[in-house]
Formats: C-alpha cells, structure tokens, sequence
C-alpha cells in the first residue's frame, strides 16, 4: 500500500514538474513573440524618402550613393533588355551617364504610387518623371533633351532597410534641341 501511494506522490510530482516546465516554456516563447505592428504611413514614407534621396543624387552626381540603394540581386529592364548588373557596373554606368549631362530636371510628374505587400516585405513604386537634360554632342553642339520617364520599382526590405530589387523602365521619344543656334 505504502508504494502505491508513493507512486502516486511520485506520479503527481512528476506530472506537476512537467506541467511547470510546459508552461514555463509557453510563458518564455510568448515573452519572445511579440505583437509589432507595422505602419503603413511609416513605410511608405521610408520608400518616398529613397525616391526623393534619387533626385539629389542625379543632380549632384552621387552613382555610388545611387547604385547603394540597389540590392545585390537588382535585375534592371529597359529597352528590351533584363540585366543582373553588379553594383561596379551600376557605379561606373551611373557615373558615365550623371558626369555626361547637366540635369535641369528631374522632378515628378505625378505622385509615386507606393503600395505594399500584406507583409510588409515587399513594395512597388510607380513613377512618372519629366527629364530635361542639357549636354555636349559630338559636334561640342550643346543640346537640351526633354523626355518624360516612367518606371517600376520593387522594393524589399532587408535588415539595413528598403533596397530596390528591381526597376522596369520605359520613356517617352526625346524632344532635342540646339542651344547653339
């Protein structure tokens, strides 16, 4: 009789340990999880602020501040064309093109369109820009070039923040003038 109701005592214990610990491991993995939500405003915000960061950028010719905010994956496609650039390539293209022209303008034609994934992870930005550039021809003729561009920018968001992962691109034919005349 004295084993049995040691066995008893010994079988509650142990199953009073055991619930203990079960909660004590429910109580850690709630402690760990938390409830964070993400504000659409602030995000939005975040991508708004890299798009306007990309008009200072071009203006005062930054490639390699402009190729920083490409993720090591960007896939790039324009002109019929889809390219994996690495980020030299992407500094080096950038600052052939900035150091090439005078940008007069680069300035929105309508508000980037900004929408998100349901996780927040991933983003798009359409936008729509009116482009007026003066350069140098082959004749040393210096030319102003307007053209409207219009683009879409995939956002993710990685540990350091939002980085484009890819921007499909087109344009408008340019109107060209002779400034010389």
């Amino acid at each position: 009789m004295r084993i049995m109701i040691a066995n008893k005592k010994m079988n509650l214990m142990c199953s009073m340990n055991f619930l203990g610990l079960l909660i004590s491991i429910l109580l850690v993995c709630a402690s760990c999880s938390f409830n964070y939500t993400i504000s659409e405003e602030e995000e939005k915000n975040k991508i708004l602020e890299l798009h306007q960061k990309q008009r200072e950028y071009h203006f005062n010719k930054m490639a390699e501040e402009f190729a920083s905010q490409l993720s090591s994956t960007h896939i790039s496609v324009n002109r019929g064309e889809i390219n994996m650039p690495s980020k030299e390539s992407n500094i080096k293209r950038f600052s052939s093109y900035f150091n090439s022209v005078e940008f007069e303008k680069w300035d929105d034609v309508n508000p980037p369109i900004v929408r998100f994934s349901d996780d927040y992870k991933m983003a798009y930005a359409i936008v729509n820009k009116e482009v007026i550039v003066k350069y140098s021809n082959e004749n040393e003729e210096l030319i102003r070039e307007k053209t409207e561009f219009s683009w879409v920018a995939i956002y993710r968001k990685y540990d350091e923040g939002w980085k484009i992962d890819c921007v499909a691109s087109t344009n408008k034919p340019s109107v060209s003038e002779n400034m010389n005349i």
